[in-house]
């Protein structure tokens, strides 16, 4: 009888024991719901905003390549041509299909409905062939940006005409080119062919997106042998002691430090001490290389580890040397999480924007670069441009850039698991 009781809190304890093992698994589903939910919010969140700038309006003219603006002396000279005011055609052509708007405020106001890069359009037209002077040709030219919001049903009409970038006449012009059928969205390729420019319409992101593969390339070219090397001699040659622990230590602690540090370390002795070119990508690549280094010795160390002691053994049995066991027999059989490790250290350097901020490479460059010594940006330093501008209609260009740079990260991280699937070693 004098057990029923211990048997009952026994029973008691167990049941208190489940419910808590219960409220803990609730807990951690609780906490992956949320950090999903957050996480698909913020996506559709991007999507949602940045879907629209990879479609771009346009407005078809009737254009006529008038002589007498492009070419009165009849020279064809390029440099004649190149010099011409290309806008005005366009402007022409625009007011023609308002006849009705003879105010020069007026004009001036249907003008701007035109994106100041339409002449430059013209002018490459005419550059690549120069028959098309007095020709009229119908082409589909850009307009601005708060057109193009417009277009895309983001504009905001709410508010008086000072607060507003378009007045009610340009609305209602804008919406009788639509009813028309001369304007309209199609495939926005300059996203995609076009450097950054202070004209939302006129952005892309091809200047920043070989800016970042030169950076990636001298990234890869300095880190993944260096880090291969350290890894090797620290995990197969150096001696256990207070030294190489000292090392060890401070490679995991370079791991966890923040990446603005690499970047006050890169401006004070790439830039001011070795003075070698301010936003240049070989700069970039070398601060990113210091950045990814910790990331990619401790994984190449890690995938050393996991080869078996026997393939060692085995392999010194037959007469190798410590090098030749090394290079031929453990290497490449680590070398397949060694690469893992590189292109997630890859994917860490391209989502950094602090180290680069540092080092210059947030300037205006508008130019594609054509080498890896020419000033230069990054894809996430022009996403947070993109972020810093006034204008409404670059908040889409930022967010299709993430979308971009988002597009390559999951490529990076889904090429690094299909290798470690693919090539690694069930031991």
């Amino acid at each position: 009888m004098t057990d029923i009781p211990r048997i009952n809190m026994q029973d008691a304890r167990l049941a208190k024991r489940y419910r808590a093992e219960r409220r803990f698994r609730a807990y951690g589903i609780a906490a992956i719901v949320l950090a999903l939910g957050v996480l698909a919010a913020m996506l559709i969140s991007i999507v949602v905003t940045g879907h629209s700038a990879f479609r771009q309006s346009r407005l078809m003219l009737d254009i006529y390549y008038d002589p007498q603006i492009l070419d009165p002396d009849g020279t064809k000279l390029p440099a004649t041509l190149a010099t011409a005011d290309y806008q005005a055609l366009a402007r022409a052509s625009l007011r023609e299909l308002f006849p009705e708007v003879t105010a020069r405020g007026e004009l001036r106001s249907l003008s701007a409905l035109l994106s100041r890069g339409a002449g430059n359009q013209l002018r490459n037209n005419v550059l690549e062939n120069p028959e098309l002077i007095g020709t009229r040709q119908t082409v589909a030219v850009l307009v601005a940006d708060d057109v193009d919001l417009l277009v895309k049903g983001k504009f905001i009409s709410s508010g008086t005409e000072a607060t507003r970038q378009l007045n009610d006449k340009q609305v209602v012009w804008s919406l009788h080119l639509v009813d028309r059928g001369l304007l309209s969205l199609d495939f926005n390729t300059a996203f995609f062919t076009h450097g950054d420019s202070r004209e939302p319409e006129l952005a892309g992101i091809l200047g920043s997106a070989v800016g970042s593969f030169y950076t990636l390339l001298i990234c890869m070219a300095i880190s993944f042998p260096v880090g291969v090397m350290a890894a090797i001699y620290l995990q197969e040659f150096a001696a256990k002691n207070r030294f190489t622990d000292l090392i060890e230590v401070n490679i995991s602690n370079l791991a966890a430090v923040p990446s603005i540090v690499f970047g006050l370390l890169g401006l004070a002795v790439f830039l001011n001490f070795l003075e070698l070119p301010r936003s240049a990508p070989v700069v970039g690549g070398m601060v990113l290389a210091l950045l990814t280094l910790p990331t990619i010795i401790i994984a190449s160390r890690a995938a050393l580890l996991a080869v078996p002691p026997s393939i060692r053994e085995a392999a010194l049995a037959i007469g190798a040397s410590k090098m030749q066991t090394v290079l031929h027999h453990v290497l490449p059989l680590g070398l397949p999480g060694m690469l893992t490790g590189a292109i997630i250290g890859m994917a860490r350097a391209l989502g950094e924007t602090a180290p680069l901020l540092m080092i210059g490479m947030v300037a205006f460059i508008v130019d594609v670069p054509q080498s890896m010594v020419d000033p230069a940006t990054a894809l996430p330093v022009q996403i947070y441009l993109w972020a810093d501008s006034p204008e409404r209609a670059f908040t889409e260009k930022m967010a299709a850039g993430i979308m971009v740079l988002l597009a390559f990260l999951i490529t990076m991280n889904l090429t690094a698991v299909v290798l470690r699937q693919r090539f690694e070693r069930k031991w």
